[in-house]
């Protein structure tokens, strides 16, 4: 803590900064726990996604028996070609969100592969559409925990340093300030007391 001047300005000056403070910090602390409340809400809907993504894998597993008689037909039958995403704000984060993916499928020849492969088509998109989104909400996860961090040392910051630090200084001040009214009078006193009024009624 800097040195504070022991003067009348100052204690405004103080008392000006703990009251913007004081009015400052119940907002830290609700957008604090909105984030809170809005990552546990994104972790969900990704688990949400990711027991989708199982299902899919589930139904896929019907194949397997298939797709292990060639698996040559399989290797890059489906791959990403971008991610269409828009955006969103949370608590003054400006987030992505996920609306589709635009895929590439490996040209086959439908006559010389077998009638299952639209099936894993299909479920290939639908398991990388599902990885694409989850991929977003990770990435909003990763930048509301970021903006949550530091809203957590803004309010850390007023609640254990700024806040008591006008407080300490406003009590030093308040104190050194009576200790000078107090003295100023204890002066005023002792001038008083030696005045030439005051010297002729001591002699008489």
């Amino acid at each position: 803590m800097a040195k504070v001047k022991l003067t009348k300005t100052e204690l405004k000056a103080q008392t000006d900064a703990l009251k913007r403070f004081q009015r400052f910090l119940p907002m830290l602390q609700l957008k604090k726990q909105q984030l809170q409340m809005e990552i546990a809400g994104i972790v969900a809907k990704a688990e949400a996604v990711r027991g989708k993504e199982r299902e899919v894998r589930s139904d896929l597993n019907r194949w397997v028996g298939l797709f292990a008689t060639d698996e040559s037909l399989l290797a890059g039958l489906v791959k990403v070609k971008g991610v269409n995403v828009g955006s969103a704000n949370i608590a003054g984060v400006t987030i992505p969100t996920f609306e589709s993916i635009d895929t590439e499928v490996r040209e086959i020849d439908p006559w010389e592969t077998p009638a299952w492969v639209d099936s894993a088509v299909d479920a290939a998109t639908k398991i990388l559409s599902l990885q694409c989104e989850r991929a977003v909400f990770d990435e909003q996860r990763r930048l509301v925990t970021i903006e949550l961090q530091q809203t957590s040392q803004r309010v850390n910051l007023f609640e254990k340093v700024k806040i008591p630090e006008c407080k300490e200084a406003i009590r030093k001040i308040k104190i050194a300030i009576g200790d000078e009214q107090t003295a100023a009078v204890t002066r005023g006193k002792i001038a008083k007391s030696r005045t030439p009024d005051s010297i002729g009624e001591e002699v008489a």
